[in-house]
């Protein structure tokens, strides 16, 4: 998950993101300024993204919560525009 982080530390981090403020491990990829986005997986932060980048993944993620909530019509350019056009 796309996380900015909000408040930095050396290890460790808090980030905020689709499921709100959360702890990151930075252990990985090393201290972070705040306003850097990071992808979060378990609790670990395992790369440094660009804003677009969490934007589009949000988005994906945005699309895949409507196909589970049984939306029968999923706007693809909406919610995947980087794939929109393949």
């Amino acid at each position: 998950m796309p996380l900015k982080i909000v408040e930095a530390g050396d290890f460790v981090a808090r980030g905020e993101g689709r499921n709100g403020i959360e702890d990151v491990n930075l252990m990985l990829i090393g201290s972070q300024p705040v306003g850097t986005w990071v992808l979060n997986f378990l609790g670990s932060a395992r790369e440094v993204i660009s804003e677009q980048d969490a934007a589009q993944i949000n988005s994906a993620l945005d699309g895949l919560t409507a196909i589970m909530n049984g939306e029968e019509t999923i706007d693809v350019d909406r919610y995947f525009p980087d794939i929109a056009n393949l």
